[in-house]
């Protein structure tokens, strides 16, 4: 009888050990003898896209594609574009709430925003520059885009919206933004966009960068276009160059909205951030 007790007994433990096991499993998501099951296993990082001006997060869908496919965990902020401070601080509660470690991506104006939301989030391991603004203190978008000659943004701009609040809000001409945003993307698709806009207050543009830079603390990656007629190649490079990136892509022939005309090359560079 005693000899059947301790079977019973060692069998009932081994039961609650394999239960045990499947909790901890469907909690990670894993299954038992996969690799991300096995001990020790580096955690693959969300990859969190931070939109610019004149955008929206649409702006990552071919982008998101290809990260979805390599199996990460992807989110697409919806970046108010209120000014610099507002959405820095919006994406930083949003990066809050968001476990493990996370590849922060901006695009334009979005590399303003992603400079100060990741300074005090140790989650936040590396940045990817995608044609984004990569300020130091005092900079604004519209000093650094006006650093070097060639971009033509200024002229292309509609008439502002003046504000409840006595701001303005800022938008592309539709007839020009094409040319001006998106010269190698499909003329039927970039229309599509120039409808679609977002604008940005003009303060956004204007507001100086006043945070500690994130990318004096975190590896940092670029990759721009050479034709980019927002932010001129030079003022990219310059940027890179002064946050010691790790590597700098520059695409040729490439517009403003580099992650949609040649996703390719932007999904491999964040590949290597995630790295």
């Amino acid at each position: 009888m005693d000899s059947m007790n301790r079977r019973s007994q060692t069998l009932r433990r081994l039961t609650l050990a394999a239960l045990a096991s499947l909790v901890v499993t469907a909690g990670t998501g894993a299954a038992p003898g996969t690799a991300a099951h096995t001990a020790g296993q580096q955690e693959m990082p969300t990859i969190v896209l931070v939109h610019g001006a004149f955008a929206d997060s649409s702006s990552w869908d071919p982008v998101v594609d290809q990260l979805t496919g390599d199996g990460y965990r992807v989110v697409a902020i919806a970046n108010p574009l209120r000014g610099v401070k507002n959405d820095t601080d919006y994406t930083a509660a949003v990066l809050k709430v968001i476990p493990g470690p996370i590849v922060l991506v901006g695009h334009s104006y979005g590399g303003m925003v992603i400079t100060g939301a990741a300074v005090n989030n140790q989650n936040v391991k590396s940045l990817v520059y995608v044609a984004g603004f990569a300020p130091d203190k005092s900079d604004s978008a519209a000093t650094l885009s006006a650093k070097f000659p060639g971009s033509t943004l200024p002229q292309t701009l509609a008439s502002p919206v003046p504000l409840p609040d006595g701001g303005k809000d800022l938008s592309i001409k539709q007839e020009s933004f094409p040319e001006q945003f998106a010269a190698d993307v499909p003329e039927d698709e970039a229309k599509l966009m120039a409808v679609a806009q977002r604008p940005v207050t003009e303060a956004g543009l204007m507001d100086k960068f006043e945070a500690q830079p994130a990318w004096k603390s975190k590896p940092s990656w670029f990759i721009y276009g050479t034709l980019d007629k927002n932010i001129p190649a030079q003022t990219n490079e310059f940027m890179a160059q002064r946050a010691g990136a790790k590597e700098t892509v520059a695409v040729d022939g490439a517009s403003h909205v580099v992650m949609i005309s040649h996703p390719d090359e932007v999904a491999t560079l964040i590949n290597k951030a995630a790295a």
